[in-house]
């Protein structure tokens, strides 16, 4: 079989943990023996970002502006247990997730892939809830103080023009903690242009919500820019379309989509973000089936699992045990990205595959073939078999050469 040519690489960026080894069986069973592949690689696993000082992740982050895609496995963020863990750590090292988003200032688009033979957890839902997640900025960026004695901390910004203001945060009577954070202007609208345009090319409504009335400068700027961007660009093609723009404050929105239908896009700040896309995904069933793509203002795009490295399987690969661990979000993290690159360079081979590779993954699902954590979540009328990780890429594999024969 003739291999599917590419002639622009695209970014490889490798994990941690079990994702690091579904990674590679990915590339070995469902890629390399279809498809001509070409990449820059960048081993984004923790050891080698301390052996680099992180520099890598940093080169992996302009890589991607530079070549347009990219595909990420799950990474570490080291706390201390994981400095405990990993004694050669020189440092507690940001999320490679929040660097890289900071250099490329997108907005992650994150849903969950349904399947007919799982429920949702919330029996209103009959279609999939797209999470629109803020990527630069607020938690992800800020900076914490520990104090151990009484005093007053405060807040001060030193304008270019030498003008200065300030702010007293609080006067605290003994040891306390304090956080900054920020983001900007710049950012903010590319959030929304971000939102609105994939609300109009999905033609989905698009939900926004805050804490305006508590923050409020900081969510009120939010709640300004995506008002202003709503009614000075967007609102003719979204009442073309019969699209609603809808904001309100996330405690209430939170209730509104426990209520809703779904079928609609939820945008929402950096941290809200990650915490509701979690919900959101469980609630559909797996976190292992949640897709994940930044998209940035000029139109790179990362493509990632939305989980974490799966470290509890991870401690039993080590000891030789078989695992049973979903490899669907990495496998359609894989198959996002070369869909992209081949849109991107009019190779409609490459698109295709990606198609194909997806469609077989569901349709092994769907014929009954599924790792453990979804048997156990599918409907008690539907007949399961059980397989491990490698045997169900095999099963897939075996569709992909069927629908490219």
């Amino acid at each position: 079989m003739e291999k599917i040519q590419m002639t622009t690489p695209l970014v490889e960026m490798d994990g941690d943990e079990m994702t690091r080894v579904l990674w590679g069986w990915i590339k070995e069973k469902l890629i390399l023996p279809f498809v001509d592949l070409k990449t820059e690689y960048y081993d984004l696993g923790l050891l080698h970002r301390n052996e680099t000082h992180d520099q890598v992740t940093v080169d992996a982050a302009l890589a991607t502006r530079r070549l347009g895609v990219a595909v990420k496995c799950a990474t570490i963020t080291p706390n201390r247990q994981r400095m405990e863990e990993y004694p050669q750590l020189t440092e507690m090292w940001k999320s490679p997730n929040g660097t890289i988003r900071a250099i490329l200032d997108g907005t992650a688009f994150r849903a969950p892939i349904p399947l007919p033979f799982i429920r949702p957890a919330v029996r209103t839902w009959e279609a999939p809830i797209t999470i629109a997640r803020h990527a630069y900025g607020d938690m992800y960026k800020a900076v914490d103080l520990v104090t151990e004695e009484p005093g007053t901390a405060t807040l001060t910004f030193r304008g270019q023009s030498g003008q200065e203001t300030a702010l007293t945060v609080q006067t605290v009577d003994g040891p306390a903690v304090f956080q900054a954070q920020h983001n900007t202007a710049r950012s903010i609208r590319a959030f929304a242009d971000s939102c609105f345009r994939y609300a109009i090319a999905q033609k989905q409504d698009l939900w926004f919500s805050t804490k305006d009335t508590i923050a409020k400068g900081y969510d009120g700027e939010f709640k300004r820019i995506f008002e202003e961007a709503y009614e000075t660009t967007y609102k003719p093609e979204f009442e073309r379309l019969g699209l609603t723009y809808f904001y309100t404050l996330i405690d209430d929105a939170v209730a509104r989509v426990i209520r809703s239908k779904g079928g609609f896009i939820w945008a929402l700040k950096n941290y809200d973000g990650d915490v509701m896309s979690d919900m959101v995904a469980a609630a559909f069933g797996s976190l292992a089936m949640m897709t994940s793509v930044l998209v940035s203002p000029d139109g790179t795009m990362e493509f990632e699992a939305s989980h974490g490295t799966v470290t509890r399987h991870y401690y039993r690969y080590r000891k030789g045990e078989k695992t049973s661990t979903n490899p669907m979000a990495t496998l359609f993290a894989w198959s996002g990205a070369l869909r992209r690159r081949g849109e991107l360079d009019g190779l409609a081979d490459l698109m295709s595959f990606g198609d194909t590779l997806e469609q077989a993954a569901l349709d092994t699902l769907r014929s009954g073939v599924m790792t453990g954590d979804l048997a156990a979540l599918a409907a008690s009328d539907f007949p399961t078999q059980t397989v491990t990780s490698e045997e169900f890429l095999d099963a897939v594999a075996d569709r992909v050469r069927t629908a490219l024969a």
